[in-house]
């Protein structure tokens, strides 16, 4: 592997920070992008709000490749009165300002951290998600993921920079918020869920598979051009998940088979629609082309990914 000079944006995020722990150690030169006065352990570029107005260029002096990691993230209470228009904002109009300051710099690669959802919310049984499936986001931060990607596209035919594009499933790990901390704090109270009917199948990626995938496209010469999903490649149920849970919390989880249907109606009824909808249903990526066409393949079982993210469950 040949070292490269490397910008991170989303430096102290939960993807970003632990992304810059593997590239120092691999020996690369890394830059970290922040808002806020951290101390990274590398250098630092103290950026603004990111947007279509950002100046970037004292950053991209002798760059070889970005990571792009920063974005307005999906948020379960959007507050902004045009959430679309804020999305774009960001995630699109401070993406491409990057982007084409980056190509005029001679930055030879950009590697865009997306989103699953660009491909969909939901997937058939049996029919999983793949890399040349036609885009179809949902909402206003899926929408906005989709469009900086088709951005990036036309940038990189204009100007020959190497795009790679990585739509990750749901990321765990150490640290992890959202859904995924919600169902290691279900488990550590202990207690009945009602979830034992439920036969879906959602992919899951562990963060240092996330990471380590991101790492293999710094400089993988059959990475340019290509959009990878990526996942743990190996699918589970939301009993199946809450039971490894358990097992490696050391809690007893006790799941109650209520038929789905009734949770449906009982979740429309509490206004819980959608959370019903995440529990219930399935989401799942083919992630044949990413491990074919990079000789890659998910160094973390899904077993040490878990057991990983609950050292640091509250």
């Amino acid at each position: 592997m040949r070292h490269q000079r490397v910008l991170v944006t989303g430096a102290t995020g939960f993807v970003g920070s632990r992304l810059i722990e593997c590239l120092n150690c691999d020996g690369h030169s890394v830059i970290a992008a922040v808002r806020t006065p951290v101390s990274a352990g590398v250098p630092v570029f103290q950026m603004g709000d990111l947007s279509g107005k950002q100046d970037w260029s004292s950053a991209l002096v002798g760059l070889d490749v970005i990571v792009h990691c920063a974005a307005r993230v999906h948020v379960m209470s959007e507050a902004a009165a045009d959430p679309l228009a804020a999305f774009r904002e960001v995630n699109v109009a401070g993406t491409l300002n990057l982007a084409r300051q980056a190509a005029a710099a001679g930055v030879r690669r950009f590697i865009f951290l997306s989103s699953i959802k660009v491909n969909g919310e939901w997937t058939e049984p049996g029919r999983p998600f793949t890399h040349n499936d036609c885009p179809a986001p949902a909402d206003p931060y899926a929408v906005s993921k989709a469009e900086a990607e088709a951005g990036l596209q036309e940038l990189a035919r204009q100007t020959g920079m190497e795009l790679v594009i990585i739509r990750p499933v749901l990321v765990y790990g150490p640290g992890v918020k959202g859904n995924f901390q919600r169902m290691m704090a279900w488990v550590e109270r202990g207690g009945v869920l009602p979830l034992g009917a439920v036969d879906n199948r959602r992919s899951l990626v562990a963060l240092d598979n996330l990471v380590d995938l991101i790492v293999t496209c710094i400089d993988h010469p059959a990475a340019a051009g290509q959009i990878f999903l990526v996942s743990d490649g190996e699918d589970l149920s939301t009993p199946d998940m809450l039971r490894l849970l358990g097992q490696v919390l050391g809690r007893q989880v006790r799941l109650l088979p209520v038929p789905v249907s009734w949770l449906r109606i009982g979740a429309a009824w509490l206004g819980k629609r959608s959370e019903a909808k995440r529990l219930c249903g399935s989401l799942q990526v083919d992630i044949e082309h990413t491990c074919k066409t990079l000789d890659w393949k998910p160094p973390v079982s899904l077993e040490l990914g878990f057991r990983a993210a609950a050292m640091t469950a509250e």
